[in-house]
């Protein structure tokens, strides 16, 4: 972020000093008091099981500059007013006095303050129902090689991650990757408000959180958000293969560029093909053609990795250096598409960080893939939530999905929504069946929404083996 006195932090953010001189200067901030530094902003939220306002005096004796805060502390701080009585939850907690939504909308006053006074920093937005932070960290790495990048570590694209990624963008920084996320109408819009991005890429409509938005066309409402929120001198990315993505081309006065695989993209990719469930293809753009090689398993990473190189592309970047930047792309968030091969040849792909529809058929398609007809694949798959009454019926795609794929062996953990798949029901049950079942040389995915846990899984089919370590790097 800038650097700025105490004083304007109370000025931007409609809060008053408290126990606090206004010199005092603030550099970064952070909401994990265990990881504040000399000069940082300690950000107090309540949450699930522990409120920061109690961490107020512990983080300033970490070298903490001051707290920003709903309520007085014991603390140098600034005190934002709360808001009207909060109901329902707020970032999975409650919040009775409105303090918690205060100091959220006082951090991305305060973000969008910093951002506005870096105007050589491009601010790229990225959102979709699936691939969203597969796409941010591709992004990172196709514009590191043009400038200093920020971009957000896992998936920080809600009302405290995103402003907290934005404050990490200083004057150094060229550019800004922000991932938007929606629970609802009018979220998107709320961050680019706060944050507004000049590039905007949207991957996909999908079926994500559908029992919150009630409907697909609901989703894609959304979704557009972002492209409405571009100036005319922006640039949308759209994904010219998803039709629902492709209509918002209408809801923007932004420069329009399409990608897919279609010959009307103006960035797309030809010639795909996998090699052991990676993709190689032929990034052509106005500019020229290059031959991209992914270390990222997964066809659907394809439309990611274009969507990456056409924002690359309009930021200086040439089709033979994108190319490059992909074809170097290692995993970088935990738990998405992350392949292990075990010591005696069992490779585990641990996708368990979340899932849809799309996303679940994605990763099976990836598993058949690896197996390459050649050796067993194992599906572990838990609960897909936030479906509400479409639940049923998407967990029975997923599961017709699997057998048309020729997947050898499905497994439900936790559910019995998966029709014709074999039961566990708990992640002990699982390991049990895997342990007995699993044999060196198959291939088993693990993929659920987080909320199942499944990543337990993953870890216990690797605990006290000596795994050959990451396929992809």
């Amino acid at each position: 972020m800038i650097e700025m006195r105490l004083a304007d932090v109370a000025a931007v953010t409609g809060g008053r000093l408290h126990r606090a001189g206004g010199d005092v200067r603030v550099t970064a901030v952070e909401f994990d008091s265990r990881e504040i530094a000399p000069g940082g902003l300690f950000v107090a939220l309540p949450g699930e099981r522990v409120d920061g306002h109690d961490y107020a005096a512990a983080a300033v004796a970490a070298g903490a500059a001051a707290v920003l805060a709903g309520r007085e502390v014991d603390a140098p701080a600034v005190v934002v007013p709360p808001v009207a009585r909060q109901s329902g939850t707020y970032l999975g907690a409650t919040d009775p006095d409105g303090a918690g939504a205060a100091v959220l909308a006082a951090l991305a006053r305060l973000a969008g303050h910093s951002v506005a006074a870096l105007p050589d920093t491009a601010v790229v937005g990225v959102t979709g129902s699936s691939g969203k932070t597969s796409t941010k960290d591709l992004l990172a790495a196709v514009l590191a090689p043009l400038g200093p990048t920020v971009a957000p570590p896992g998936s920080f694209n809600n009302e405290l991650g995103l402003p907290w990624t934005a404050l990490r963008a200083d004057a150094a920084t060229r550019h800004l990757v922000l991932e938007f996320s929606a629970r609802g109408p009018g979220h998107i819009a709320q961050l680019a408000q706060s944050v507004p991005p000049r590039i905007g890429v949207v991957l996909n409509v999908g079926s994500a959180h559908i029992g919150e938005f009630g409907s697909v066309a609901a989703i894609a409402a959304a979704k557009g958000e972002l492209v409405e929120a571009l100036p005319a001198d922006g640039t949308a990315v759209l994904n010219g293969d998803d039709p629902a993505v492709a209509a918002m081309a209408a809801r923007t006065a932004a420069k329009v560029v399409t990608v897919g695989r279609g010959a009307s993209a103006d960035v797309r990719a030809e010639d795909v093909r996998l090699d052991a469930g990676r993709a190689r293809f032929t990034l052509v753009a106005p500019s020229g053609r290059a031959a991209v090689e992914l270390r990222l398993v997964g066809e659907h990473h394809v439309g990611n990795a274009l969507a990456a190189a056409a924002v690359a592309l309009e930021l200086g970047g040439t089709p033979d250096g994108v190319a490059g930047a992909l074809s170097a792309a290692a995993p970088v968030s935990h738990w998405r598409m992350e392949v292990t091969d075990r010591d005696d040849g069992v490779t585990v792909v641990n996708d368990a960080y979340n899932a849809n529809v799309e996303s679940m058929r994605a990763a099976l398609a990836a598993l058949v893939a690896i197996g390459e007809g050649r050796r067993r694949t194992w599906a572990v798959l838990g609960r897909m939530a936030e479906l509400g009454e479409e639940s049923a019926a998407a967990h029975a795609r997923v599961a017709a999905a699997a057998r048309k794929l020729g997947v050898d062996v499905l497994v439900a953990v936790g559910t019995g929504e998966y029709p014709g798949a074999r039961r566990a029901a708990s992640v002990d049950e699982a390991l049990a069946l895997l342990d007995t079942g699993v044999a060196p040389g198959d291939v088993v995915l693990v993929k659920a929404s987080r909320s199942a846990g499944l990543e337990r899984v993953a870890e216990g089919l690797l605990a006290g083996r000596t795994g050959a370590g990451l396929v992809a790097q």
